[in-house]
């Protein structure tokens, strides 16, 4: 089958690969009808994770179920599904109470499993024709049958739980107002979410233009840190006070106020000064135990410096980690099937998987419009 394999940094091809097998009885093998590329496919891509060369990658998927181990029950051939990121057995007791994300059995020595991710376990990605699902009758949704809201659906892979999943950490409730740093994928997909779920006023935080457009049309208020202090701009727009809650949708490799060079800690400085006294912090922006690539020793250990001393003054709550995709993927899908959202927008292109390489190219550079790519073989 063909197949999204990275081959070294800035570099990926379409090339030939083994099909997947059942290898074990509660395993189907799904046949891909969509497959994201995701900002997190970027750090691999960049060469920031020590990925090896020949791994497929792909970890929001959705598709046709093509074949079943005998053990798997709640699923039959020809089913469509949608399979969260997270790669969980259902079993142990993360997955029992929720926390399908820091599943301990999918992949020893780490707390968490993923389709086609580095360190994240041994499955293979999506961006291709085939995948393997294990733990089947756990980790895939069910679909309507037929192709209504593929784009839609495609999302809750990742991005719509995960920008839901940043609200959630943040402590939000009706009413409040909420700043997003960053407007990528996710980062739009967490101002949508908190509009959705009733926010006051949602501010999104970003510099490049077609992101800021985007964020504007569904109806936050966009603020472009290239022409000064995004949190002077926030604080300017209300008149002098703070936020309720802030999103880190940015994660470890954030720009300083250039936009080019590196601050890992530029967002966390920023979400501590602009939210108010006992507000919350939800950080579903990925940071990462190593970084070769990182700007300097501490980062590449993980270290980053933040001011705890701010935080502890004004008694703010920190919720951060992947998204338990399996705690919001249903209602999320049932809000799509019945008109209350359509997370799509955030879709730019829709491309045949041969043109996978060109893709990652362009939306590793930012290249105006290319906000949300997905793959189809």
């Amino acid at each position: 089958m063909r197949a999204v394999v990275y081959q070294a940094p800035f570099s990926v091809d379409v090339k030939d690969v083994e099909n997947p097998k059942i290898l074990h009885p509660d395993d189907v093998i799904v046949k891909v009808t969509t497959s994201c590329i995701c900002g997190s496919d970027l750090h691999m891509y960049e060469g920031r994770t020590g990925a090896q060369p020949g791994i497929v990658f792909g970890h929001e998927n959705m598709g046709i179920v093509d074949e079943t181990g005998e053990g798997v029950q709640l699923l039959k051939k020809g089913d469509r599904v949608v399979m969260p990121f997270n790669v969980a057995c259902g079993r142990c007791l993360n997955c029992e109470t929720g926390k399908s994300a820091f599943c301990t059995h999918v992949n020893p020595g780490f707390a968490g499993g993923a389709y086609g991710y580095v360190a994240m376990g041994p499955y293979q990605g999506g961006q291709a024709e085939y995948v393997r699902v294990p733990f089947a009758d756990f980790n895939a949704l069910k679909l309507p049958p037929g192709t209504e809201h593929e784009d839609d659906f495609a999302l809750l892979a990742d991005i719509f739980p995960t920008g839901w999943h940043g609200v959630e950490l943040s402590g939000f409730r009706p009413g409040e107002s909420v700043a997003v740093f960053g407007a990528g994928p996710v980062g739009l997909m967490a101002g949508y979410s908190a509009l959705l779920r009733g926010a006051s006023e949602v501010y999104v935080v970003d510099r490049v233009p077609a992101r800021l457009e985007k964020a504007r049309e569904i109806g936050c208020t966009p603020v472009d840190f290239s022409k000064g202090s995004a949190v002077q701009q926030i604080l300017d727009l209300r008149g002098g006070h703070e936020v309720d809650r802030g999103v880190d949708a940015v994660g470890y490799q954030a720009a300083g106020a250039d936009g080019k060079s590196e601050q890992p800690n530029a967002v966390l400085e920023a979400l501590i000064a602009v939210v108010r006294p006992t507000g919350g912090l939800g950080i579903p922006g990925l940071y990462v135990p190593t970084d070769p690539g990182a700007p300097d020793s501490a980062a590449a250990k993980g270290y980053i410096s933040f001011p705890f001393g701010k935080l502890f003054e004004k008694g703010l709550t920190i919720g951060t980690g992947q998204c338990n995709v399996k705690s919001y993927n249903r209602y999320l899908r049932d809000l799509i099937i019945a008109g209350k959202a359509k997370p799509s927008f955030v879709v730019s292109h829709n491309l045949p998987l041969g043109e996978a390489a060109s893709a990652y190219d362009k939306f590793d550079r930012r290249v105006e419009g290319y906000t949300k790519v997905l793959l189809h073989p």
